[in-house]
């Protein structure tokens, strides 16, 4: 449980610190957010628990299908942000259009054989 409670805080401290960054600089923060942190500390605690290179790979190769289609967020919700939509209801959108992105690009990929 100890081990558990070390990862969750590591992790939250790195959101922490990027939202920090970000209310300084905008492109610092921006910048740091971009560096696949999240996925860098997943492989580091998957390879700590389980020590299987196929599975990290695999886990990197998913990573890579998963973050294509999340893409398109990181335009729409600022056009909409600028064209006066509020806050919420324009993350809402995003997230919902990256969900919709998902399921396309996980019916497409199984259409090639791949599995995610």
């Amino acid at each position: 449980m100890l081990y558990f409670v070390l990862k969750a805080a590591l992790s939250g401290l790195i959101i922490a610190v990027v939202s920090e960054v970000a209310r300084r600089s905008a492109a610092f923060g921006a910048l740091v957010a971009s560096l696949p942190l999240i996925s860098i500390l997943a492989v580091i605690w998957l390879w700590r628990d389980t020590g299987d290179k196929i599975r990290i790979a695999s886990q990197l190769e998913t990573t890579l299908w998963y973050v294509l289609p999340s893409l398109p967020m990181f335009l729409v919700i600022p056009a909409l942000l600028r064209s006066g939509v509020d806050f919420w209801p324009a993350l809402a959108a995003g997230c919902i259009l990256t969900f919709v992105l998902y399921l396309i690009t996980t019916w497409i990929l199984a259409r090639f054989g791949v599995q995610l």
